[in-house]
């Protein structure tokens, strides 16, 4: 085996052995769904404790009208408002005081204030904003005195579904989303802007410490310089793709495990239990159980079916992108973007002596790579404009960008010309990259300066 096949296989075979590697990779995608699934399931969970909202109605108007939920009771305020100021300080049954000083019609210096001993969370503020500006509406429309204007209103905001069906090269329709799209390009996005900054600076990090170490000095007895930094540099790639690739597996588990589920949630079984249950519920005939689904069930039974409906979409439109492609291309231009900055990151790491150093070196690569980030955020509603082509084509910000586009579909010459100009910058930055690495690899006790740093590059073999 050849030296830097050596070197490889000791960078690869350290590091995946490793316990913290195999346990972060397992961890990783269940963490990263308890991240979506956790935070969605406890805003479904309500605090069983009732907050009194003490109401002072100086026009009589609103007060009456106003509607309790199972979290907030409105009561009036028939006492003074310090005394419920001080009740709310002390927490004697008042969580909240509302004021409403007029008329919101017709009194131009009408306000509404909310006062709380706490900062109002956002659920009691939007509770109480949406009922006065409904009131504050219905009451206007009644102003007017015109029959049936509040229904004609309604009917005029009809609430149009917009369903977007896209054109295979065979000219077959497949509903697509736009905004499952956006989501799944900002994940791979996120994802290799990750593994850019995490296994470069592994790389970057390795060097250091071999150099601080001494441990270099034997090494390129044996081993050219070049060979040294070439073997790092592909094998930390090996392990990222491992780590990838053991991620795509597991996450893949995760997708097919629900989508299972909620396939068998719309299963004929289930749809003929939930029409049994209508039957036995709600005293329905089953002759009239076709017309009740095609017009919307009532009550509980038409949410349970919508939600069906919804997953049932979710999992037709995601069979629709076409996953293999992306992840074909994930993969090319995560390698890509990877040996493109880690060839620089050990560059920086074959120059200074400690971590301390970094920085100065560091962070025109950083500047770089957030930009790339920033530039694939704002390019996700507009994958086609003229920042996401040109950021998608130059070789330092492609990698990032690139993925944004790419569940929209990008034409296979704009690929083609991405990832070539990506592989030529990557073979000319570790031709600049070696040559600062062959000559600091080996230069202790002084942190070098750009201009020795070009005087590195232009040394001659």
């Amino acid at each position: 085996m050849s030296k830097i096949g050596l070197i490889i296989g000791r960078e690869y075979l350290t590091r995946v052995k490793k316990k913290t590697f195999i346990i972060l990779t397992i961890l990783t995608p269940i963490l990263l769904a308890a991240l979506i699934a956790v935070p969605l399931l406890l805003s479904y969970v309500k605090s069983s404790e009732v907050k009194s909202i003490a109401v002072s109605d100086a026009s009589g108007i609103y007060f009456n009208r106003l509607k309790n939920s199972e979290q907030y009771h409105f009561i009036p305020a028939k006492e003074s408002f310090d005394t419920y100021k001080q009740k709310a300080k002390d927490d004697q049954g008042i969580y909240a005081c509302l004021v409403i000083n007029g008329n919101l019609n017709t009194d131009s210096s009408a306000q509404v204030s909310l006062y709380s001993r706490e900062q109002i969370e956002m659920e009691l503020k939007s509770f109480v904003s949406s009922q006065l500006e409904n009131l504050v509406r219905d009451d206007k429309i009644n102003s007017y005195n015109i029959p049936g204007l509040k229904q004609i209103i309604e009917e005029s905001n009809p609430g149009i579904s917009l369903n977007t069906i896209k054109w295979d090269k065979n000219g077959d329709e497949k509903e697509s989303s736009s905004e499952l799209a956006m989501i799944i390009g900002l994940i791979c996005t996120t994802v290799i802007y990750i593994f850019i900054f995490a296994y470069g600076a592994m790389v970057m990090n390795g060097v250091i410490e071999e150099k601080s170490n001494r441990i270099v000095e034997v090494i390129v007895s044996s081993v050219k310089p070049f060979d040294l930094m070439m073997g790092k540099i592909i094998g930390i790639a090996l392990v990222g793709l491992t780590q990838v690739l053991l991620w795509i597996v597991l996450i893949g588990g995760i997708i097919g495990i629900t989508s299972l589920a909620m396939k068998d949630s719309v299963s004929p079984e289930k749809m003929e239990q939930i029409s049994m249950e209508m039957i036995d519920q709600q005293g329905i005939h089953p002759s009239n159980i076709s017309a009740i689904q095609a017009s919307g069930m009532p009550g509980a039974t038409n949410s349970e079916m919508e939600s069906t409906d919804r997953a049932g979409n979710i999992i037709k439109m995601i069979s629709n992108i076409n996953i293999g492609e992306i992840g074909f291309w994930f993969i090319l231009y995560f390698l890509g973007g990877y040996l493109l900055y880690a060839s620089l990151f050990a560059a920086v790491g074959s120059a200074i002596d400690n971590q301390e150093d970094s920085a100065q070196f560091t962070m025109p690569l950083t500047i770089v790579v957030l930009f790339a980030l920033y530039a694939g955020m704002y390019s996700a509603s507009n994958p086609n404009g003229p920042l996401a082509m040109w950021c998608s084509m130059i070789p330092f910000t492609s990698p990032i960008v690139m993925m944004v586009r790419l569940p929209f579909g990008v034409p296979l010459w704009q690929l083609l010309v991405s990832f070539g100009l990506l592989v030529i910058t990557f073979m000319l930055t570790t031709k600049i990259a070696s040559k600062i690495y062959r000559t600091g690899i080996l230069m202790y006790g002084k942190k070098p300066s750009y201009k020795e740093l070009w005087k590195w590059l232009t040394y001659k073999n």
